[in-house]
């Protein structure tokens, strides 16, 4: 069998990716969550209080919770004193998908990558295109058990040379990331995570060891923005991105571009010379398009006049590689060469045209094209 046919067979579903019966899926079991159902896998990164509290040190709330209490993130609980992970290898979405769809452009390209999450978040996005499964408590989605020996095995049998952690929040299911990526390393398979970067360095850094790239959604250059829209704080995010850079695995950002919001062009100016001062001018950036849902229905998709402005303004302000998403066939998705500045990899939506490179550089010129292309 073919891997897509496969994946007609066991996916039903977009978005979500939620998977209907397929009694040759390794590790398979399907079933919403009972509370005995749920995973009691130890939490790392917290500290026992007195009275059996504890606080959790794994993201930037440092949530304090009494017994049987969970966290912000409603997959992380207290109980008698230990914390736990609930979804510790229960999957509520599960997709195979090109990797320019999460999107990376300068990380293996045309590549695919076995994309799972859990339920849950630590943000509460007004604009969430997943809200059904991040704002949720494992109990209230339909999940399969997929331990990490099993997610591997599928990557191996399907030939996808990548895991990516990705649609909620991967931090929640951090325990779950990263035994996942520990042993995919081990088999040669790549790993990627979706994230908007709301973690704390010491977690931060133990997963910079195990994964390949990280690709940060960067939801604004504005704290009120976070405060009022995100239900989070924007440093943290700013000093996830430089400890990333600093580690020297893959980076990309993604800025959706809200109207009204977070589109002000002194803002955008305003980021794109921090990020190139900070990081330097090599990581990409993507300004991507907004369509109304969740939260936030009563504003009109981006126009695209808009994402152009934004596009110039980065490269005027000196950042290499600077794309338009979200609007399929717009030349903004292409790879141009910062030196000679012809197109050297041609993307239609998530499709590859055309790649004109050498291994690392550029067909024409000879330039290097940063990313990681093998």
């Amino acid at each position: 069998m073919e891997r897509r046919d496969f994946l007609k067979i066991t996916i039903s579903g977009c978005a979500l990716g939620l998977l209907s019966g397929y009694p040759g899926f390794p590790g398979y079991s399907r079933s919403p969550l009972a509370p005995a159902s749920l995973s009691r896998e130890e939490a790392r990164y917290y500290q026992k209080l007195p009275d059996r509290e504890i606080r959790c040190d794994l993201c930037p709330r440092f949530c304090q919770l009494g017994d049987r209490e969970r966290g912000f993130c409603g997959v992380r609980e207290n109980q008698g004193g230990k914390y736990y992970t609930l979804v510790y290898g229960q999957v509520a979405s599960l997709n195979v998908d090109p990797i320019e769809k999460k999107p990376f452009f300068h990380f293996l390209p045309g590549s695919e990558a076995f994309s799972l999450a859990t339920a849950g978040c630590n943000l509460n996005c007004k604009f969430c295109q997943n809200w059904e499964i991040s704002q949720m408590r494992p109990e209230q989605v339909k999940n399969i058990y997929l331990p990490p020996e099993s997610v591997v095995a599928t990557c191996e049998r399907y030939n996808c040379p990548v895991i990516a952690y990705t649609y909620t929040e991967p931090v929640i299911f951090f325990e779950y990331m990263y035994d996942c990526s520990l042993l995919a390393r081990k088999k040669g398979i790549r790993n990627v995570v979706v994230t908007a970067g709301y973690i704390n360095p010491q977690p931060l850094s133990d997963l910079c060891r195990v994964v390949d790239a990280i690709k940060v959604d960067l939801k604004a250059f504005n704290q009120n923005f976070y405060h009022e829209y995100v239900r989070g704080q924007l440093q943290p995010v700013l000093e996830a991105i430089k400890q990333i850079a600093r580690s020297k695995i893959w980076l990309e950002i993604v800025y959706l571009v809200i109207p009204t919001l977070n589109d002000r062009s002194e803002e955008i100016k305003e980021m794109c010379r921090y990020l190139k001062n900070e990081i330097g001018p090599d990581y990409p950036i993507h300004f991507s398009r907004f369509h109304p849902m969740y939260l936030l229905k009563n504003l009109p998709p981006t126009p695209v006049s808009t994402l152009e402005k934004l596009r110039e303004i980065a490269l005027n302000e000196g950042l290499r590689y600077v794309y338009i998403g979200n609007v399929p066939g717009h030349p903004g998705e292409n790879t141009y060469c910062p030196g000679c500045g012809r197109v050297i990899i041609e993307r239609y939506g998530y499709a590859i045209r055309k790649k004109e490179m050498n291994g690392n550089k550029c067909r024409f010129c000879g330039r290097e094209i940063a990313g990681v292309w093998s």
